[in-house]
């Protein structure tokens, strides 16, 4: 009985290893005093993703390096997989993201919704998610999460 409860432990073990290495891993960029963004973090780690968490009080100065326009900026800024993820996005926009390939900067959401993973209960079908666009382009609607 022990050896297949040990059997199971160590085989759910190496399937959530298997998953997380799936998925690229997660560098966030947010303020260290910041609530909702250690919130949003659990969001991603309880959605499969490795987070790795740089601390810094020059957010504005990271948003500028990464490309995000100030009508399109949020609280936190995450790259993942080569693109850019501004604010609360929900872990089901970024896999998307990533499965379709978009000819995109990232996506975000911007301002702080109520709605979002890390800022309260996310009611599904109400969040709107926009492209990051890259330079000359606009940003629009990629999906209602």
């Amino acid at each position: 009985m022990l050896k297949k409860l040990i059997a199971c432990l160590l085989a759910t073990t190496a399937l959530q290893g298997a998953l997380a290495a799936q998925l690229p891993e997660v560098t966030v960029y947010k303020d260290p005093d910041c609530g909702c963004c250690t919130e949003w973090v659990k969001h991603m780690q309880e959605s499969g993703f490795q987070v790795k968490q740089v601390n810094t009080r020059a957010m504005d100065a990271e948003r500028q390096r990464f490309g995000v326009p100030p009508h399109l900026a949020s609280c936190h800024t995450a790259k993942v997989g080569g693109y850019t993820v501004e604010g609360h996005v929900p872990a089901s926009a970024v896999k998307k993201m990533l499965a379709e390939k978009p000819s995109v900067r990232g996506l975000t959401i911007p301002g702080m919704p109520a709605n979002a993973p890390g800022m309260g209960p996310h009611i599904v079908g109400t969040l709107k998610v926009y492209t990051l666009p890259k330079a000359g382009e606009s940003s629009r609607l990629y999906s209602v999460e």
